[in-house]
């Protein structure tokens, strides 16, 4: 039986499909964001300029299975997790033993003869294999785990995601005497001492510190599997074989340091996410219903709990000011370098840290769904995604370890039976070769950059949905953007106010009275016009017989006399748009304003522009675009005067205005090019399909939008669009590790390849070839979580 993944569409640089043997797919009908109020972003990406192979093509592909074309539906989250069908169970086991892909392929060979398992999804970062299997074959599943000397855990149902744990303890004294004994065992060699001394000493340290490695490898074998533990196994065997004590010794004490060494590295990219989740408080002051604050567990809390924060406190849970004001440090999940204001109706998110003042705030989510607990969440998901690289990496290792095995077969029989090689030097060459063979470097180098890397955008505020939006932003070459709320603040501010033809002696002001009038209209225009004069102090008039006139502007009464408050179309209807009026009017609008004017039915008394302002940093993000080899184009349903003036303030290289939803659709699609890939900025449910059909989606101000964080591709927790630029130059920056990683790992093997083949490797040479290469790999890996490619 061989056990289908999800169904993989290899080539699709949104991601969907986007891992080998534990990604994930998504069916177009299955998720509909229509009625999402945020800035939701349907998934089913039609991504038909991609070229993407057939299913089953790709399937196929993957770490050397024929994965059936059987369709598994996955959550809206974009995440690697598998869905039960009808019949079918999904289970989650924590396997603390699984730590590469050599265990992913004995677990898969495994499961392959166990009965009712339908579909498996591994997530070696983390340690967890999800399976979907028939009822009943839980326990069937489990022992065959355990028959591979592994300890599988169930995970609950919905359990919040935890950083996998570190490696157990390890007796060191144990690896230290192991190492005692080698040394004295190669003194003893070369000192010319007995041959028995020399080979009890080196059998001591090979039972010292070998027996988990033979059991290991005697495993794989039994398995039909050649993983390191078998290969070194055999290599040490085959050196005692051909009296060779002490290096075999040397060899296997060696080898368990490195493992030690490199699984410690492996556990601080596992765990990078950690220091987030450390971020949140164990303890909140929870009021009472009598009124009393007690301290209680943080976990306790539930929504409607209200919670007071002391000055230099971490905020416990996602909630509401009910009470009270202070600054807050957002940086742990908005990445703002800055603290923010906060007062009452203000939101708070959990892990975020109080300044100077003291607040009482209500729990709107409970410990395991505040916007903390889902950015853990997501950035979890989307370490169990492959990205491109790391597809390519799991196909070459597929055909490369068979190939080196079978050449160590050919250099140990063929040298001695054509040409008369003393066996003995053959075989010492052929198992130096398998013990290089291990392609661990070259498969741990991808999944270690692309976490770590993951995990850098999260500390910055970017939440980026999976290491193929990782990989592919480095490739962007056009992004749309949307005006209101992403460009500007969203928001309409009074721009201009003057007196036009006022009497010099009039009782009260023409501004006073156009404010009082726009006080009592419920336009966004009106409501600017009236916020303005009430932040200036002013107050405001009474209107008395206040009548609203459709789609012109307002009309009502201040000391007895009669004005009216509106636009263009208004003041021809009264008879008082004079040609200066209207030049006027023009030159505002081409400024991308919005003007009215206030009369009293004989003469225009005052004249007031509205303006959706741009935010202060978006200049600076587009220039940092265009830096970076970006194009902009800016969509919006505003006019195509606003537009324009708006691209032109920001630098905006193209601008299309009175765009519909379907329009914005049209323009992304006229970017698309298959060498080339097109982002989408925006923030509304008018946005989503321009969102969806673009190749990386990026949604502003997620933080504590829960459709945000779990729709889009790349979230950007703040509204800062300088964002954009960080995140893509961690994109080149974690191009850069991938390509240095796959060099010093295919490097450093070719070298000793080259040098066993030639006789000049030694066992031990091997192996520094071997982990030496995975420890470097890791450790490079491991620098973009020190890098800090911001864009301002």
């Amino acid at each position: 039986m061989s056990l289908p993944t999800v169904k993989q569409h290899e080539n699709l640089p949104s991601g969907h499909g986007d891992s080998c043997c534990g990604g994930h797919a998504h069916d177009p009908k299955e998720h509909d964001h229509s009625e999402h109020a945020g800035p939701a972003h349907e998934h089913g990406h039609d991504h038909s300029h991609d070229h993407a192979p057939a299913p089953a093509q790709a399937a196929a592909a993957c770490c050397g299975h024929d994965h059936a074309a059987q369709d598994f539906r996955l959550s809206g989250a974009g995440a690697a997790t598998l869905a039960a069908g009808p019949g079918q169970v999904l289970a989650r086991l924590r396997i603390g033993q699984m730590d590469c892909p050599t265990e992913e392929t004995l677990i898969r060979k495994k499961l392959d003869g166990v009965d009712g398992v339908h579909a498996l999804d591994f997530n070696l970062m983390q340690r967890v294999l999800t399976v979907v299997h028939a009822e009943g074959a839980l326990d069937r599943i489990i022992a065959a785990i355990k028959s591979l000397d592994m300890t599988p855990e169930p995970l609950a149902d919905g359990a919040p995601g935890t950083p996998a744990p570190a490696a157990k303890a390890v007796n060191w004294w144990l690896i230290g005497g192991a190492g005692v004994l080698a040394a004295l065992s190669e003194i003893s060699h070369f000192t010319g001492g007995p041959l028995a001394l020399t080979a009890a000493l080196a059998a001591a340290a090979i039972l010292a510190c070998g027996v988990s490695t033979y059991r290991k490898g005697w495993i794989a074998v039994r398995n039909g599997n050649l993983n390191i533990n078998a290969l070194m196994s055999i290599a040490v065997t085959g050196a005692v074989l051909i009296g060779q004590w002490p290096e075999a010794a040397m060899v296997m004490f060696l080898f368990n340091v490195a493992e030690l060494i490199e699984a410690r590295s492996l556990d601080r990219a596992r765990n990078a996410i950690r220091g987030l989740l450390d971020l949140a408080p164990e303890t909140a002051t929870l009021r009472q219903a009598d009124g009393n604050w007690i301290d209680v567990p943080a976990a306790s809390l539930q929504p409607g709990d209200i919670v007071r924060v002391r000055p230099g406190e971490r905020i416990a849970a996602d909630g509401i000011i009910v009470s009270g004001s202070s600054a807050v440090d957002q940086s742990p999940i908005t990445g703002e370098s800055l603290p923010v204001e906060k007062a009452q109706d203000d939101p708070v998110f959990a892990a975020t840290v109080n300044a100077a003042g003291s607040f009482e705030y209500r729990v709107t989510a409970a410990a395991g769904n505040t916007t903390l607990a889902r950015i853990i969440h997501a950035v979890e998901q989307a370490q169990g995604a492959r990205a491109p690289t790391q597809r390519f990496i799991d196909r070459f290792s597929r055909i490369y370890t068979p190939a080196v095995v079978g050449v160590a077969l050919l250099v140990a029989v063929v040298p001695p039976l054509l040409w008369g090689q003393p066996w003995f030097d053959a075989i010492y060459r052929a198992l130096a070769l398998l013990i290089i063979a291990c392609p661990c470097a070259l498969v741990i180098s991808t999944p270690v950059s692309i976490v770590s890397g993951l995990t850098a955008a999260s500390r910055r505020g970017i939440l980026v949905k999976g290491g193929v939006y990782l990989e592919e932003g480095r490739n962007l070459k056009w992004l749309a953007l949307d005006k209101t709320g992403t460009l500007t603040h969203g928001k309409p501010v009074q721009t201009d106010l003057q007196d036009w033809d006022a009497p010099e002696q009039a009782r009260q002001p023409a501004a006073l009275i156009a404010a009082s009038l726009a006080a009592r209209s419920d336009h966004p225009v009106s409501l600017a016009v009236a916020n303005a004069a009430r932040e200036a102090g002013h107050a405001l008039l009474e209107v008395q017989a206040f009548t609203a006139l459709p789609g012109r502007g307002v009309s009502g009464q201040v000391d007895g006399v009669t004005y009216q408050l509106g636009n263009r179309r208004l003041m021809r209807e009264l008879g008082v748009a004079s040609d200066r009026l209207e030049a006027r009017l023009d030159e505002l609008e081409r400024q991308g304003k919005s003007a009215i004017a206030l009369t009293d039915g004989s003469r225009v008394l005052a004249l007031a522009a509205v303006a959706d302002t741009v935010k202060p940093t978006s200049a600076a993000a587009i220039a940092d675009l265009h830096a970076l080899g970006v194009r902009t184009l800016m969509l919006t349903g505003d006019n195509t005067p606003t537009a324009q003036s708006i691209a032109r303030q920001v630098g905006i290289d193209e601008a299309r205005g009175d765009q519909l939803p379907e329009d914005k659709l049209a323009a992304i699609e006229s970017k698309l090019a298959p060498d080339a890939r097109v982002g989408m900025v925006g923030d509304g449910i008018n946005d989503a399909p321009a969102l969806a059909r673009a190749d990386i989606g990026f949604a502003m101000g997620a933080a504590g939008t829960g459709t945000a964080i779990e729709t889009a591709d790349v979230a950007l927790m703040d509204d800062d669009l300088r964002k954009i630029g960080t995140f893509l130059r961690l994109s080149h920056a974690t191009h850069r590790v991938l390509i240095q990683n796959i060099v010093l790992a295919l490097g450093i093997k070719a070298v000793f390849l080259a040098l066993a083949m030639t006789g000049n490797a030694t066992l031990w040479m091997a192996v520094f070839a071997d982990v030496g290469a995975s420890l470097l790999v890791v450790a490079n890996g491991l620098r973009l979580l020190r890098a800090a490619p911001a864009s301002h």
